[in-house]
């Protein structure tokens, strides 16, 4: 059996919210794998996320650059954010978004760029690492387009402009007048800000996600009791549910929540006579997925007077 520790447990409840010692019972129950524990816990009712946010684990900037028809949003991570707010760190960031628009956000692609002083751009960023003297990462890179139409864009907690923790990206394909598509675009992207979509609509959602939610759902709802058909229904009513909850068409706007965002787009089309097509979006939130390393100070400090 897997040594289930306090910090597992403290983990757990804060990604939860269920109670302490259902999270030590969870873990125990899948043997400290905090995936399996996540899904016993929703399958006791005790989680009802439907799905986890991810805590930022790691320091750093995003960046989002619009030219043109075509927009780039990229995550350079830093170890520490005293370095995110450095004017060295910052305009390599802004410098990376525009690297991305010009190789198509590929990573490679983009530290093989040669810039103006004859270095790559992954040669840049070694020559600050040690400049700075702290280990920092290009972590990934998206670019978006329109042939007709606008790409928006929108920053939250902006430490400059162009550079914030959170960056998003939003294409609409139109012949509607620009401004009024600015206008439409700029709210859509404070929506996803807010909202933190998975996926443009229902079919870009991961079947295996779908897959994944039908089970959990399954299994509550055969506690219910009820004859299988029933429970069938149950099983689609939750599944419609979760599409609201994550699927930016679906999802319920933010600054109308009456509205749908879908709804909110064909509205404007009236308004503008031309269709309106929200092709694709970008949401990248600094340390999204990675872990942050958590630092004990008094102990680094009684390491370091050992040596």
């Amino acid at each position: 059996m897997a040594d289930i520790t306090a910090a597992m447990v403290k983990e757990l409840r804060e990604t939860t919210g269920a109670g302490m010692l259902d999270c030590k019972k969870a873990l125990v129950e899948a043997n400290g794998n905090m995936e399996t524990a996540v899904d016993w816990l929703r399958k006791k009712g005790l989680a009802s996320a439907a799905k986890k946010s991810s805590r930022i684990a790691a320091e750093g900037l995003v960046a989002v650059y619009v030219e043109g028809n075509k927009g780039a949003a990229v995550e350079v991570n830093s170890e520490t954010d005293f370095v995110a707010k450095n004017d060295i760190f910052q305009a390599y960031v802004e410098d990376a978004a525009k690297v991305a628009l010009a190789n198509n956000g590929d990573v490679e692609a983009m530290k093989n760029a040669t810039d103006a002083s004859g270095k790559t751009f992954g040669e840049r960023l070694t020559d600050m690492v040690a400049r700075i003297g702290e280990n920092m990462n290009l972590r990934r890179a998206k670019v978006v387009s329109v042939n007709n139409g606008l790409v928006c864009s929108y920053i939250h907690n902006a430490a400059r402009a162009g550079l914030g923790k959170i960056g998003v990206l939003v294409a609409l394909e139109s012949t509607a007048d620009k401004a009024q598509l600015a206008d439409l675009g700029k709210h859509i992207a404070m929506h996803v800000a807010a909202a933190q979509p998975i996926a443009l609509n229902v079919a870009g959602v991961d079947p295996a996600a779908v897959e994944h939610e039908k089970s959990i759902f399954a299994e509550q709802a055969a506690t219910s009791g009820k004859p299988a058909a029933i429970i069938e229904k149950m099983v689609e009513g939750r599944i419609r549910k979760f599409y609201e909850e994550v699927v930016l068409e679906e999802q319920n706007y933010i600054m109308d929540p009456d509205k749908k965002v879908k709804d909110v787009i064909a509205e404007k089309a009236k308004e503008c006579g031309a269709d309106i097509k929200l092709t694709d979006y970008v949401f990248f939130k600094l340390g999204d997925g990675l872990q942050k390393k958590e630092e004990d100070f008094a102990a680094e400090v009684q390491a370091q007077l050992a040596k």
